[in-house]
């Protein structure tokens, strides 16, 4: 079974990039025939699908947030990241990494727990 482990801080600044790890255990990012993907949920909202890495390390990003996303990938660590730059409080946010079945979708088979990030003003 896939398991999938977000790290990073839990806040951050405005203006600043937000970084955050996921580690994948019982199943290779560069094999295992799943999307990699980035999901949030602001409060009070639903999620959103950020991006997505495919095995062959190609990047999806969402249309509205493509500007300021990259997600990287670190085979040997069997791990893969997210930067979101110039980040404002309105990106305040539950951040989960997911292994899905498609491109551009917030459902998945498999998804951490999720980590709280705070932007402060």
């Amino acid at each position: 079974q896939v398991q999938l482990q977000e790290s990073g801080p839990g806040l951050v600044k405005a203006s600043q990039t937000l970084s955050l790890t996921c580690t994948v255990s019982g199943g290779s990012i560069t094999t295992n025939y799943y999307y990699w993907s980035w999901i949030r949920q602001p409060p009070g909202k639903g999620l959103e699908w950020m991006g997505t890495i495919t095995v062959s390390g190609s990047t999806y990003y969402s249309p509205s947030l493509k500007s300021r996303t990259s997600i990287s990938r670190v085979t040997f660590k069997n791990q893969f990241t997210l930067q979101l730059t110039s980040v404002t409080p309105e990106d305040t946010a539950v951040y989960y990494c997911a292994a899905a079945r498609k491109i551009a979708t917030t459902e998945a088979d498999y998804r951490g727990q999720g980590i709280q990030v705070t932007v402060s003003s």
